[in-house]
């Protein structure tokens, strides 16, 4: 099993719960989320403000602001991974900045609290 989480704009969350679903794996969770990738701040300017430089944080401008995103979260069978992450990019990627990031994780153990039941079992087929 692994965990497959997936950053993406907010107004794609939809299309990025459709596609998911069309693809078989219909269970998922989802946040609010706050967050920046590299291609937005120069890095040499951001690390000159973290050393305190002022006119390192004068030119960061409105670029340290954090974007709204939605972090989606779900367990797959590790079948499932490649299936997943194909849906998801498919859905998301514009080509610019900002299109998201998706993370695959080991997922050591799944349980269903209302049955009990464990591992594989608890997920969708996929």
């Amino acid at each position: 099993m692994k965990e497959v989480v997936a950053i993406v704009r907010m107004n794609m969350m939809n299309k990025t719960k459709r596609a998911l679903a069309d693809a078989g794996l219909g269970s998922i969770t989802a946040r609010d989320a706050l967050g920046r990738g590299k291609g937005i701040v120069d890095l040499n300017l951001l690390e000159g403000a973290e050393h305190g430089y002022e006119e390192a944080i004068a030119q960061l401008g409105q670029s340290q602001r954090l974007i709204p995103k939605r972090a989606m979260l779900m367990v797959v069978n590790d079948d499932a991974v490649e299936k997943a992450v194909h849906a998801i990019i498919k859905t998301n990627r514009t080509g610019k900045s900002g299109d998201g990031m998706i993370f695959v994780l080991p997922c050591a153990e799944a349980v269903r609290v209302r049955t009990g039941e464990r591992g594989e079992d608890t997920l969708d087929d996929g």
